[in-house]
Parts: structure tokens; C-alpha cells; sequence
């Protein structure tokens, strides 16, 4: 069904990620690998924005001007829309799945069930090298930007909500942001 939202989303896409199609609308392949980029003049340098359909994130470095990384994004659904900050960051991250993920998937989760288990940060932690916590008002909104364990995932809609990035990515995009970036999310 075609409603104000996708088509508000899809223009936003269209009008942010130069190149999504050319003149003749032949789709362009897709490139997860960190370029500098130009983007509309309405996002303040030092800010996040992500652009689920298209699955980039950009760093605003300067007007008009960001880094864009390749992500994964959430299953539908599961995907958060939105604005928040960056209360929280963390090098290797130890890591619970939610109560809704063990409940969707209790077989996958089950070593979590019934317990008070948090897998140690590490190489085969699902949150990655590092990750980057979302607030909405002081309020932990359970949403991460992270590496990945999976990065065939990169590009994709897989994750259940929060936003992936390979490891090497999320490093450099760790140290280029501080606590309090705000992150926009369409």
C-alpha cells in the first residue's frame, strides 16, 4: 500500500543518497564502503542520520557534506524510526538479547531464558567491536548502532531493530562521535 510515509521515506531516500538511480533509472549497485558524500543542507554537522531503505548512515561532517557508511538495518517491524542521542558508548560491549527477542525466538535464545546471563563483550559478541546507545529523552530506547558478528548482513534488513555496521566501520565512526550526538533516524 502506497502511503504518505513511504512516499515521504522514499523521497527523503531519493533526495538524500545521490545516485540511487540515474537518469534513466537504472538502479546503482550497492556500496557499504565509508565515502564522503553530499547530502540536503537540513542536517547540522555532528549529527547521525540513517536511511533504512536505502541502508546507509551518515556522519554529518560539514553543511551539505557527510561520511556514509553501509548498515543493516531492522527486520520490518522491529525497526525504530525516530529521533534520539547518543547517551551511552562502549568498546567491546557485553550483551542480553530483550525479553521480546528471547519471547520471538526462544529457540535461538534460549542459553538466556530464565536467567540473568550477559554474554561478555569479545570477537563473537552480536554487538561488535563497539556500540553507540540510543536515548530519547534520558530514556534507553533498547536501540544500538554496532558492528556485527554477521556482516553478510550489511545492506539488509535482518537485525531485530538496531543498526549494524562492520566492525572496522564502527570503530572509526566510535571515535568521530561524541556522547550527546543526536541521531536521526526516517
Amino acid at each position: 500500500m502506497f502511503t504518505r510515509r513511504t512516499f515521504l521515506t522514499a523521497s527523503a531516500a531519493a533526495v538524500l543518497v545521490p545516485g540511487i538511480a540515474t537518469a534513466k533509472n537504472q538502479a546503482v549497485e550497492y556500496d557499504p564502503t565509508p565515502q564522503y558524500v553530499r547530502i540536503k543542507k537540513d542536517f547540522l554537522p555532528g549529527q547521525l542520520l540513517v536511511v533504512p531503505r536505502s541502508f546507509y548512515l551518515y556522519f554529518v561532517t560539514e553543511p551539505r557534506k557527510a561520511i556514509r557508511y553501509g548498515c543493516g538495518v531492522g527486520k520490518a517491524g522491529l525497526e525504530f524510526t525516530g529521533t534520539a542521542t547518543i547517551d551511552v558508548k562502549k568498546e567491546w560491549p557485553t550483551w542480553r538479547p530483550t525479553d521480546e527477542m528471547i519471547e520471538r525466538e526462544p529457540i535461538t535464545y534460549a542459553r538466556f531464558k530464565d536467567n540473568d546471563y550477559v554474554q561478555p563483550g569479545g570477537s563473537d559478541n552480536p554487538l561488535g567491536a563497539r556500540a553507540l546507545y540510543l536515548f530519547q529523552n534520558g530514556i534507553d530506547t533498547y536501540f544500538r548502532i554496532h558492528g556485527t558478528t554477521q556482516p553478510q548482513t550489511i545492506g539488509r534488513a535482518a537485525s531485530n531493530g538496531c543498526i549494524r555496521m562492520l566492525n572496522s566501520h564502527v570503530i572509526d565512526l566510535y571515535a568521530r562521535v561524541p556522547i550527546g550526538t543526536v541521531v536521526t533516524v526516517v
